[in-house]
């Protein structure tokens, strides 16, 4: 294995670990203990939990991979705060999104080679890629990761009710 994949390895095994820490935590929550804020007056559980789908599926079009798969979570998690959305998916739905995001990406992820990673993401033109060729799919990975790391460090803070 050569040291650029090692390094691709080392980043995917860390998102993977992200990941499945992410699922873990939410997934057995009810109904009831999603709606519990991070901290008083603070985002629900339920909108963080989104708010990480929703972010993962717009890594569909910026890496390049295809359109998104649920572009529906942005309106309810990212460019709304908590709260704003009316209607909410329910835990299960919520589940089986954000699995179904995170199985699709993991798959594609799964097959780049170091060079794929290397290679410029949408959100930057030939032109810029030239001059700063570290706006690549690589750093969009992982950025993202310690996103969400963050987050999943926010939800755990909180001691859901049973």
């Amino acid at each position: 294995m050569t040291a650029e994949q090692q390094l691709v390895d080392a980043a995917l095994r860390t998102w993977k670990s992200n990941a499945d820490r992410v699922e873990k935590f939410f997934q057995p929550l009810s109904e009831e203990q999603l709606q519990q804020e991070i901290a008083p007056g603070r985002n629900r559980l339920i909108y963080l939990w989104g708010h990480l789908a929703s972010v993962s599926d717009g890594l569909f079009p910026l890496l390049g991979i295809g359109p998104r798969l649920h572009p529906e979570l942005d309106a309810m998690f990212v460019t709304n705060p908590d709260r704003a959305a009316t209607a909410l998916p329910s835990a299960t739905e919520l589940q089986d999104i954000a699995a179904e995001i995170d199985r699709e990406l993991w798959r594609v992820f799964s097959q780049w080679s170091a060079t794929d990673w290397l290679a410029k993401h949408t959100a930057v033109s030939d032109d810029e890629f030239v001059r700063e060729p570290h706006r690549n799919r690589f750093s969009v990975l992982l950025s993202r990761t310690a996103h969400m790391a963050f987050h999943y460090g926010q939800a755990i803070l909180v001691k859901p009710r049973s």
